[in-house]
C-alpha cells in the first residue's frame, strides 16, 4: 500500500495550515482549553467559518453547500482540524447531520430530498438524532418494533427508540421502522426522516454513569411524516441503515489515530508528572497503546485508499470501528491506573468530548478529564455496533467463515 500523497494533496494540506493559521484566535491551543461558555460562543462563530470555506460538509456537493472535495482532501481536511484542535463539527448534532445523514442522503436520498433537506442541516436550520436503538432490542438493529403505517400521503409512526445522541437538541430524527410487520426481520423495515417537534413524539433526557445526558429516549405514539420523507423505498430500510452504519463505524479513521495521538501525549505528560516514567510496566503499556495507534492510522490510510478507489464503506470499516473502540478501552484503563486514588474522587477541569479522546488543548493532569472519557470509552464498545456485533461481521463477510447459528426470539404475546 503506497503511503504516499499526491502532489496535490500536499498542497491541499498546506493550504489548509494556512487557513487555520488566518483563522483561528491569536494565541489558540486547542477547543479543549475553553470552558462551557467559551466554547459555545467560539462554536457558533467558528462553525461559520467553516460553512462560509465549504468545510463543515466537506464531502458533499457544492450546491448542497459543501466543499466538493476529494476523499484524499476529506481526510487530510479532518486530520488537520484534530491537529489544531480545532472542531470539525462545531454543534451537537452536526456529527449525525452532517456526518452520517448527508452522505446516506446523496447514496440513496431523491433530488428533492437532496436539495430540501442537506442545504438546511448545513445551515443548522434542521439538527439531526438518530432513530435506530430501541428497548430490549440491545445490538440487534433488525430487532426493532417501531412500526410506520401508511395513511394517505403521510406515515404514521408508533414505538421507542434509546440511546439517542443529542438527541435534546435535535428537531428532526432518522428512524428506522417496520413497513411489514409479516416479513423477516431485515426485510421489512424502512427509512424514515421525522420532524420531532409535533404531538405524538415525547422525549426525554438520559443520564450515564459520567453524570451527563447526552442521550435522550424517544416516546412515538402517533408521529406523522409526510409520504415523500421515506428513503431508498419502502422495505429497503435495512440496506439505508447499512450504508449509514459504514459511514459512522469507518468514518475519519486517519483523523480519529491523530486525535488518540493527541491523547497520548497527554497521558505520558500525566505519568511524568505521577513520577512513573521509569515504571517498565508503565513504560511497556504505554508502547503498546503507542503501537496500536500507528496501527490504527494505516488502517485508516487503507479505508482512506479503498475511498479513493470508489468503493463506498463496506464491511473493512468493522475492523477500524472494533480495533479503535477496543483500544481506547486501553488507553483509558491505563491512565486510570496512573492517577491511581485520584481517579475515583476525581478533580479538575472536566472532560470536553462527549465521545471519544479529549481534544488537543485538555488539561492532562485533569482525573476529571480522564476518568469522565474512560467511562464513555466503554460505551464505544456498545454504538455504532457492538464489538460482537463487528467481531461476527468480520468473520463472515471478511473472513467467509460460517455464520453465527440464528436463534428466533418467540414473540411477545
Amino acid at each position: 500500500m503506497d503511503l504516499t500523497y499526491a502532489d496535490a494533496d500536499v498542497r491541499f494540506r498546506e493550504r489548509v495550515r494556512g487557513f487555520l493559521a488566518e483563522r483561528l484566535p491569536a494565541g489558540w491551543t486547542g477547543w479543549g482549553a475553553l470552558d462551557r461558555d467559551e466554547y459555545d460562543a467560539f462554536a457558533a462563530d467558528w462553525r461559520r467559518v467553516l460553512v462560509d470555506q465549504g468545510w463543515l460538509a466537506p464531502a458533499w456537493p457544492v450546491e448542497y453547500g459543501g466543499g466538493g472535495l476529494s476523499v484524499a482532501e476529506q481526510s487530510i481536511l479532518a486530520e488537520e482540524l484534530v491537529r489544531a484542535g480545532a472542531p470539525a463539527s462545531p454543534l451537537p448534532n452536526d456529527a449525525y447531520g452532517v456526518g452520517l445523514l448527508g452522505p446516506t442522503l446523496l447514496s440513496w436520498g431523491t433530488a428533492e430530498q437532496r436539495e430540501y433537506f442537506l442545504p438546511r442541516t448545513v445551515s443548522g436550520e434542521i439538527r439531526w438524532a438518530q432513530g435506530y436503538s430501541e428497548p430490549e432490542a440491545g445490538s440487534d438493529l433488525f430487532g426493532l418494533r417501531t412500526t410506520a403505517v401508511r395513511d394517505g400521503d403521510e406515515w404514521v409512526l408508533r414505538g421507542e427508540k434509546v440511546w439517542q445522541s443529542e438527541g435534546m437538541t435535535a428537531n428532526w430524527i432518522f428512524v428506522l421502522a417496520r413497513t411489514d410487520p409479516d416479513a423477516p426481520k431485515a426485510k421489512g423495515l424502512s427509512f424514515l426522516l421525522v420532524p420531532i417537534d409535533q404531538p405524538g413524539v415525547r422525549r426525554s433526557p438520559i443520564r450515564n454513569m459520567a453524570g451527563r445526558e447526552d442521550f435522550s429516549g424517544f416516546v412515538i405514539d402517533g408521529a406523522r411524516t409526510a409520504a415523500s420523507n421515506l428513503v431508498g423505498g419502502v422495505h429497503n430500510g435495512a440496506k439505508v441503515a447499512l450504508t449509514l452504519l459504514g459511514y459512522e463505524r469507518g468514518a475519519g479513521g486517519v483523523a480519529t489515530a491523530a486525535a488518540y495521538e493527541i491523547e497520548l501525549r497527554r497521558l505520558v505528560e500525566l505519568v511524568r508528572h505521577r513520577g512513573l516514567a521509569d515504571d517498565p510496566l508503565v513504560r511497556d503499556r504505554l508502547a503498546r497503546c503507542y503501537t496500536k495507534v500507528q496501527i490504527l492510522r494505516h488502517l485508516g490510510l487503507r479505508a482512506l485508499s479503498a475511498g479513493i478507489s470508489g468503493n463506498p464503506p463496506g464491511p473493512e470499516s468493522s475492523i477500524l470501528k472494533l480495533y479503535g473502540a477496543e483500544y481506547h478501552n486501553e488507553v483509558t484503563e491505563l491512565a486510570l491506573d496512573v492517577l491511581g486514588p485520584a481517579g475515583l474522587a476525581p478533580t479538575g477541569e472536566p472532560a470536553s468530548n462527549t465521545l471519544g479522546a479529549d481534544p488537543l488543548g485538555s488539561d492532562p493532569l485533569s482525573a476529571s478529564s480522564w476518568s469522565t472519557v474512560a467511562m464513555l470509552a466503554r460505551a464505544a464498545t456498545i454504538y455504532g455496533g457492538s464489538s460482537q456485533i463487528q467481531r461476527s461481521t468480520i468473520a463472515e463477510q471478511i473472513l467467509g467463515l460460517p455464520r453465527e447459528p440464528r436463534v428466533a426470539v418467540p414473540a411477545k404475546r
